[in-house]
C-alpha cells in the first residue's frame, strides 16, 4: 500500500467515459428536457454498450471473460498469483428511464482505477478483478440482481434461462442473440474482497452536506405479480354494487400497502411501491375485468417483511371475499435485508478521512450486486451522491466531476489496502 500512496485518478478521463457510454441507448426525456439513457438487459443497446466496455477492458491490458449467464469479468495479474482477487464493479444495464451513472459509475470507476495503476506502472499483491453483471436492474426479466445471483449460487443458472420478458423472449434466447451467451462456468470465482461504488439514488447525503456514503448493508426487497381478475362490464349500464371491478381492487391494494408503511406495525422503514398497474381492456367506458400489478416492498428487519407480505396476502383474500374477484400473486424476487462487512466499511472510512472527505453510515434502499457478493466474500460498498436530490432511475440524475472522483479516489485507496492483505 505505501508504495501506492499519493495516487488520483484522472477526472476527465472517467467522465468523458462515462459520457461515452451514455452516448449508447440515450433519448431525450420531453419532461425533463434532458438526455436519458434506455438501455434494457440484453437489448441491442445493452450489447453495444457491453462492447464498448469491454474495448476498453482490453486495451487496459486486462483478460476478458464472460460467463454463462452473460456477467462479464476482466482480471489484472498481481504479484501474487495465489492469492484471490480484489473486485469492483456494478451493472450498466438501464431502466426505461435511466441516467447516465446509476451501475456506471462502479464499472467504469473500477476501470479508472486499473487506468491509474498502469499509468503509475503499479502492480498491486492481490490480482484484480473488474466486472460487470447481467440485468441488475430487473425491469425487463422481473428479477433484479439477476447476473450477480447467479454468479453467486443463489438462482440456478436453468432458471435464469427460462424467466422471459413481456415479449415471451427468454434471457438465454436474448443472451445469445446480442453474443453474450458466454461459456465460463458459474458460481466458481471467489474473490477476497468484493468493493462496489454507486451513487446513492437518494437525498440523505447532499441534504447533510456528506461527501460519501459508507454503505453498512441493503434492506430487504420483495417483489410480487399480482394477476387480479373481476369482470369486464359497460361502466355506465352496471350498478355499482353489481360490479366485480378489478380496477378498484388494484387501487384498494395500492392504498392498503401505503397504510402499512404509515402505521409502523412493519417497521418504521417499510416502504412500498406498486409501480406496474395494468387494466384490461383499458377503455373509459369498460369496467376493468383484469388487472396486472406489482407489489415492491422493502424492509430492513426480514422478521418484519414476513409480517408484511402475509398481511398483504390476508387483505388479497379479504378483497376476493367482498368484492368478487380473484388475486394469484407470483412471487418474482426476493433478497433477504444484507449486512456488510465491517472491516471493510472501516477501510472505506479510514480512506474517506485520509482525503479529507466526510463520511457516513448509510443503509441502501435500492438492490446491488454486492448485496449478491457478500454470500462469498467480504464486501462493502461506497455511496457517491447526486444533485436534484439525489435522483435515479431518471433522465435528471446527475453526480458532478468532484463527486464521482472523491468515489472513485476512495475506491482506489480500498482496493489498494484489500489488495495488500494477506490472510
Amino acid at each position: 500500500m505505501k508504495a501506492h500512496t499519493g495516487l488520483r485518478i484522472n477526472t476527465d478521463r472517467l467522465m468523458m467515459s462515462i459520457e461515452e457510454l451514455g452516448a449508447i441507448g440515450a433519448y431525450r426525456d420531453a419532461e425533463a428536457n434532458v438526455m436519458g439513457v434506455r438501455r434494457l438487459a440484453l437489448s441491442a443497446e445493452d450489447g453495444a454498450g457491453r462492447r464498448l466496455v469491454m474495448r476498453w477492458f482490453e486495451e487496459a491490458g486486462l483478460h476478458v471473460s464472460v460467463d454463462a449467464i452473460g456477467n462479464v469479468y476482466a482480471d489484472r495479474a498481481g504479484r501474487d498469483a495465489s492469492l484471490a482477487p480484489v473486485m469492483s464493479g456494478s451493472h450498466v444495464d438501464s431502466v426505461p428511464t435511466g441516467g447516465r451513472f446509476d451501475g456506471v459509475l462502479g464499472v467504469l470507476g473500477a476501470l479508472e482505477v486499473v487506468r491509474t495503476l498502469n499509468d503509475a506502472g503499479a502492480m498491486t499483491r492481490r490480482p484484480l478483478t473488474i466486472a460487470f453483471f447481467t440485468d441488475e436492474e430487473g425491469c425487463r426479466f422481473g428479477t433484479d440482481m439477476l447476473g450477480s445471483a447467479v454468479a453467486t449460487g443463489r438462482i440456478p443458472l436453468e432458471q435464469a434461462y427460462a424467466l422471459r420478458d413481456a415479449d415471451r423472449k427468454s434471457v438465454r434466447n436474448e443472451l445469445q442473440a446480442i453474443g453474450f451467451l458466454g461459456d465460463e462456468a458459474v458460481n466458481t470465482r471467489r474473490p477476497h474482497a468484493f468493493v462496489e461504488c454507486h451513487v446513492e439514488q437518494g437525498p440523505l447525503l447532499i441534504h447533510e452536506g456528506i461527501d460519501l456514503g459508507v454503505v453498512s448493508g441493503v434492506q430487504g426487497i420483495s417483489w410480487q405479480r399480482l394477476t387480479i381478475s373481476g369482470a369486464s362490464a359497460h361502466a355506465g349500464a352496471t350498478p355499482m354494487h353489481l360490479r366485480k371491478d378489478a380496477g378498484l381492487a388494484a387501487a384498494m391494494i395500492n392504498t392498503k400497502i401505503h397504510d402499512m408503511c404509515a402505521h409502523g406495525d412493519y417497521g418504521s422503514d417499510m416502504r412500498a411501491t406498486m409501480g406496474v398497474i395494468r387494466p384490461e381492456p383499458c377503455m373509459i367506458n369498460v369496467i376493468p375485468g383484469r388487472v396486472v400489478a406489482t407489489v415492491d416492498l422493502r424492509n430492513p428487519s426480514d422478521d418484519a417483511m414476513h409480517r408484511a407480505e402475509h398481511a398483504l396476502d390476508a387483505y388479497c383474500r379479504e378483497l376476493e371475499r367482498t368484492m368478487g374477484v380473484t388475486i394469484v400473486s407470483q412471487q418474482t424476487a426476493r433478497t433477504p435485508a444484507v449486512a456488510f462487512d465491517e472491516s471493510v466499511q472501516q477501510i472505506i472510512e479510514a480512506a474517506a478521512r485520509t482525503q479529507g472527505l466526510s463520511c457516513r453510515r448509510i443503509l441502501a434502499g435500492a438492490g446491488h450486486d454486492a448485496q449478491e457478493w457478500s454470500a462469498v466474500c467480504k464486501t462493502a460498498m461506497i455511496f457517491v451522491p447526486g444533485l436534484n436530490d439525489g435522483i435515479s432511475h431518471n433522465p435528471r440524475e446527475l453526480s458532478t466531476p468532484e463527486q464521482c472522483a472523491n468515489g472513485i479516489n476512495t475506491l482506489l485507496a480500498v482496493v489498494l489496502a484489500l489488495s495488500d492483505e494477506v490472510a
